[in-house]
């Protein structure tokens, strides 16, 4: 059986799977049994696999959100939706291939599908700029999200993109401000909207469609301002802080479910969503139904408010300086300075000047 290509922290199950694979060979040219010590470096793969995993640094996260076989979007959508119907277009300007919509079938649900796809092979990839989305994009998912809202559907956002497409194209056309309109009006469209971060989830480009009733983030996928390379390119001036970077960023599910930014966390299989790409498909199903069903019973006056009251006390996080980092906080109301004080406090053992931007 094909094993997925290793990144460098899992180098340590190689020299496992070629005994495996040795012993396979062997077994089947010989006729002689050893399905006992398969059985045994099999298990031994899995303990490893285990420990390895469970213990993974924030870079070590980025590069599992990033393996070139993790499955985007299309993987899901062939998976889990029926009767899925992709619609193109922005009727503005053009349609942009980073940003798939249609309509489907998810569990017995019918809604509309939105998200970032990055493509499976380099020609779909330069298609789809990496899954870099241009303005057009952003007006596309929001013409069809208002669709939605027409047949009172929910709306089902999979984010999985580095940040919106930064070329001067996408900024004549006005990115951050199709960014900006998609937010606002997401924060007030009258159905249902769950979003699921499926692989990276970068800055503005993952806001874009990322204002929902529940936000999920896979175990291995992350959610952050910035990349990690781009975060030590600005203060280190040296991607080579890239690893720092992101400790610092706190952009795990784990941290992100501890601040209180997310929802849920979508425990993937062993290994990653790589090496089974199917049962994690089937754990966004169940997750996707289990919640639509859970939002499909309030009045929609009651989902929209709740929604808009989640998202304007998001960072709620960093009002209590006194307590413990490690303890999840009540939601408080606070001010900017009080975020940016908290952020130096933070950062203040590192050799990096925080500008002094609460005044």
């Amino acid at each position: 059986m094909a094993h997925p290509a290793l990144l460098e922290f899992e180098k340590p199950l190689l020299r496992i799977q070629q005994d495996i694979a040795m012993l396979e060979v062997e077994q089947s040219q010989t006729g002689r049994d050893h399905s006992a010590e398969i059985r045994q470096q099999q298990a031994r793969l899995v303990a490893k696999t285990k420990r390895l995993y469970s213990n993974l640094t924030a870079w070590e996260t980025v590069l599992v959100a990033r393996h070139a076989q993790r499955p985007l979007i299309t993987d899901h959508i062939r998976n889990i939706v029926q009767d899925f119907c992709e619609l193109h277009g922005d009727r503005g300007f053009g349609d942009d291939r980073a940003m798939v919509t249609g309509f489907g079938r998810i569990g017995g649900h019918k809604v509309m599908i939105v998200g970032h796809n990055k493509g499976k092979d380099t020609k779909e990839r330069l298609i789809c700029n990496f899954g870099c989305a241009h303005p057009e994009g952003y007006r596309k998912a929001l013409r069809k999200m208002k669709l939605a809202e027409k047949f009172h559907l929910p709306v089902v956002c999979m984010i999985d993109t580095q940040g919106a497409y930064p070329g001067i194209g996408s900024e004549e056309r006005g990115i951050s401000q199709a960014i900006a309109v998609n937010m606002m009006e997401m924060s007030r469209l009258r159905v249902p909207i769950v979003c699921v971060v499926i692989g990276e989830g970068g800055s503005g480009g993952a806001l874009g469609i990322g204002v929902g009733d529940r936000v999920a983030v896979f175990q291995n996928a992350f959610y952050s301002v910035i990349s990690a390379e781009g975060c030590a390119a600005i203060l280190w001036k040296t991607a080579d802080q890239r690893e720092r970077a992101a400790e610092a960023l706190k952009f795990t599910a784990r941290d992100l479910k501890r601040m209180e930014i997310i929802d849920d966390i979508l425990p993937e299989p062993l290994g990653g969503a790589h090496r089974n790409p199917m049962e994690a498909s089937r754990t966004l199903e169940k997750y996707l139904t289990e919640t639509l069903s859970e939002l499909s019973r309030p009045r929609i006056d009651t989902v929209v408010k709740r929604r808009y009251e989640r998202f304007r006390q998001i960072a709620s996080f960093f009002n209590d300086p006194s307590s413990d980092a490690d303890k999840p906080l009540s939601r408080k109301r606070g001010g900017v300075g009080q975020a940016f004080a908290r952020v130096r406090r933070i950062a203040s053992t590192d050799p990096v000047e925080i500008p002094d931007l609460s005044s």
